[in-house]
């Protein structure tokens, strides 16, 4: 058993559900990122997402775009950020997953990304704009280094495409709330609770939701249906608020510890 299936695992026996937060690697810099994931493992975070940074991430909106392009313009490459997951890994347990475009990992080589992301400790993998029809070789390879292939599915995904995902991803279903990009929102919609009940229809398999959960009680909102929220561009907008502050590790943390209380605070 993986660390994610085991991770949800887990959580079912306890009752709970679970919170992923997403960072891109290398913003403000990798040794923070390294800090980062460290962090986010004592604030309670029970998987995270670490996205492999991108000159023309289509997918995301303009606070994950400026963090991608900062960190490329650290000279961020993929091999430096699965050493830094690497170098991460003796401090936590829980279950890494990247979150990528399919170029950077073609240009890297994909079999030597997989043995390398196996060696970092890297459990999953997901490409936002690999489909599955396309994906059978890299589904091998990931299978055959141990790395959960993960996809994802939309409100305006079909009855039959449901199907055929969630028959070739392992770990977890990845929900879009809505379709559009990344980015922070006030409200969340109906769509993505209605999506997961047709997720659920066709796997057992963990459903996790993302895009546009922002606060605390769209954690629990997501909570009520799925199996897990993604709290990415919120995160993510806390980072460049502190930019190279030496207080980011610490405002990072308080974010996470504020998006699991379970009492309403207002956030």
């Amino acid at each position: 058993m993986g660390r994610i299936e085991a991770k949800f695992a887990d959580l079912k026996r306890r009752g709970r559900r679970a919170l992923i937060p997403f960072v891109t690697a290398g913003d403000p810099d990798l040794p923070t990122t390294e800090l980062l994931l460290a962090e986010l493992a004592r604030a309670g975070a029970d998987l995270i997402e670490v996205g492999v940074p991108f000159s023309d991430p289509v997918a995301d909106g303009p606070v994950i775009q400026r963090a991608s392009e900062r960190a490329l313009r650290n000279g961020v490459t993929l091999s430096a950020l699965l050493g830094c997951v690497a170098g991460s890994r003796h401090r936590l347990e829980i279950p890494i997953v990247l979150f990528s475009y399919f170029n950077p990992l073609l240009q890297f080589g994909l079999e030597r990304l997989a043995s390398e992301a196996r060696t970092a400790g890297v459990d999953g993998i997901l490409v936002t704009d690999l489909i599955p029809e396309e994906a059978s070789d890299w589904e091998k390879i990931l299978q055959a280094n141990a790395i959960d292939p993960i996809f994802l599915v939309a409100p305006t995904t079909s009855d039959a495409r449901l199907k055929q995902i969630t028959g070739r991803t392992r770990g977890f279903i990845y929900a879009i709330s809505r379709t559009g990009v990344t980015g922070a929102r006030e409200e969340m919609t109906g769509a993505a609770e209605a999506l997961v009940r047709r997720v659920r229809d066709c796997t057992d398999l963990p459903v996790a939701v993302g895009f546009g959960v922002t606060t605390a009680k769209h954690v629990r909102d997501v909570w009520r249906y799925a199996d897990a929220a993604v709290v990415g561009s919120a995160i993510v907008q806390e980072i460049e608020r502190c930019g190279s502050n030496d207080q980011v590790v610490r405002r990072v943390g308080e974010l996470v510890r504020r998006l699991l209380r379970t009492e309403d605070d207002g956030a």
